[in-house]
């Protein structure tokens, strides 16, 4: 229970921030309709209740599953058998993912069913399989993390060249979207299961990376369908937004189609721990209703946060992204700036990284010092994105582009523990709160802007917060390298003396 109310507390301070930034914005610039206004509050409630209930669930039933997999897979050394079950567990993860499904669904509206979600979170659960396999493999053969990385953007870079826009941005969000609150808990588990039965000197580097490795996949996944299919120009087909009617009335229609998604979306895991278990863990009894109880919490905050968020949290989002635009468009960088800065001390799995990364490194690299850095990169990220709605000239690549070089270049300059939190960081900072209300603010303001478009210009504030930490966490570790330089130096010099 005290875990549980704590869960609740986190999530509660990490809502709170952009609840009260929309009740000043409706109180001031732009007037909300009592009706939509209640809606929101009523959804910011169950979006509170939803993801504390679904994190708790996941550090009972994901984190351990994950831990039991990795060292289940490393006790093989198979090769063979670490690919195939590294995919399967990635694909299986990620497909449960709600930031993801909410991503999906977003997808599928803005194309007007061109695209849709079905397929979306099948091709992207697919790629983060596959890039979790590799990792996996990685770690086993003690493989450098920063050559990974430069192969798979290397990559990644020539398939952005015949990646239309729409596609470019969509894949990069898709990056972000899958290092959720769902795939973090359980590939870092996974990653650090594997790093600890292997140990060796290189242990504490190799329990870190991973989840920056896994949100690759979804990048050239979705280019390489993009390319495949020849989907081109498919902002052309997108439907107008219909907003929801009534205060209730939404969340009774959703709560039922929710409660069945989320029954697809963990049914695949549940069986295959089931097997596991039955066949190689042989967990007591006591350990094995654990886990299932937490995968029950699972299920039950999964279905409220997905109902939260498409029944009221998520609409305001947009609505007040469009409203800005239209009628105050010098506000939308400063607004994206202060959502920017909120939006990464509001996402849970931040806290689960920081966290391990305090543990790791035995205090050496304190988590305050990493929510700082995060907090300046991902404030300039959002900015930047509002700043690219407003500005025709200013493309998506324009930023991914030099940010993506510079972060694999700084890779092989920095401590190696650094190029791992620095890509994991990329994934988890762009959660639940920025895949929601972020991305449903920019592609409200892409609607109202005549000379933007919502597939091209609403989409990609996810791919930007993801890519903003590479750049500040890495330079964070070419400071901390110069400054144990300096300091060696001057031992050196007192010594001599």
């Amino acid at each position: 229970m005290n875990i549980l109310l704590e869960r609740l507390k986190e999530v509660s301070l990490s809502v709170f921030p952009i609840t009260i930034i929309v009740v000043i914005l409706s109180l001031t610039v732009v007037p909300v309709e009592s009706t939509l206004l209640i809606r929101f509050l009523i959804g910011a409630v169950v979006v509170v209740i939803g993801l504390g209930i679904f994190l708790f669930g996941a550090s009972l039933g994901i984190a351990p599953i994950g831990n039991l997999m990795g060292h289940a897979l490393a006790k093989t050394n198979n090769p063979w058998v670490v690919g195939v079950l590294g995919t399967l567990l990635g694909f299986l993860i990620t497909i449960a993912e709600p930031d993801l499904q909410i991503l999906a669904d977003q997808v599928r509206l803005a194309s007007g069913g061109v695209i849709s979600n079905t397929l979306i979170l099948i091709v992207v659960s697919a790629g983060v399989g596959i890039m979790v396999a590799i990792g996996l493999l990685r770690i086993l053969y003690s493989k450098p993390l920063n050559v990974v990385f430069t192969i798979a953007y290397s990559f990644i870079f020539l398939l952005g060249l015949k990646t239309s826009e729409e596609f470019l941005a969509i894949s990069v969000d898709a990056s972000g979207a899958t290092t959720g609150a769902m795939t973090t808990p359980f590939i870092l588990a996974l990653g650090y299961g594997v790093s600890q039965l292997k140990g060796g000197a290189t242990f504490e580097e190799d329990s870190f990376g991973i989840v920056g490795q896994a949100s690759a996949g979804p990048i050239f996944a979705i280019m390489i369908m993009s390319i495949v299919m020849g989907l081109t120009n498919v902002q052309e087909a997108a439907d107008p937004f219909v907003p929801n009617v009534g205060i209730l009335a939404p969340y009774a229609r959703q709560f039922p189609q929710m409660a069945k998604d989320s029954v697809f979306t963990l049914a695949p895991l549940t069986i295959l721990f089931l097997l596991f278990d039955w066949k190689e863990f042989r967990l007591n009894r006591r350990t094995r209703h654990s886990i299932l109880k937490g995968l029950l919490y699972t299920y039950i905050g999964l279905t409220l946060f997905l109902t939260g968020v498409n029944a009221g949290f998520m609409e305001v989002g947009r609505y007040m992204g469009e409203r800005i635009a239209a009628t105050h468009t010098w506000l939308l960088p400063v607004i994206g700036f202060v959502l920017g800065m909120v939006v990464v001390l509001a996402e849970p799995a931040v806290y689960v990284l920081t966290e391990q990364i305090e543990e790791v490194t035995a205090g050496r690299i304190q988590r305050k010092v990493i929510l700082i850095a995060l907090s300046a990169g991902i404030a300039l990220a959002v900015c930047m994105s509002m700043l690219r709605i407003m500005i025709p000239g200013l493309k998506l690549w324009h930023f991914l582009l030099p940010g993506f070089a510079l972060g694999v270049l700084l890779s092989h300059l920095v401590p190696p523990i650094f190029v791992g939190i620095a890509f994991d960081a990329g994934g988890v900072a762009s959660g639940p709160m920025t895949a929601t209300f972020v991305l449903a603010f920019a592609q409200g303001a892409a609607s109202s802007i005549p000379t933007a478009s919502v597939m091209v210009d609403g989409f990609g504030v996810i791919a930007m917060v993801a890519m903003m930490p590479l750049v500040t966490i890495q330079t964070l570790g070419v400071l901390v390298k110069l400054g144990e330089r300096r300091a060696s130096r001057k031992q050196l010099r007192e010594e001599g003396k």
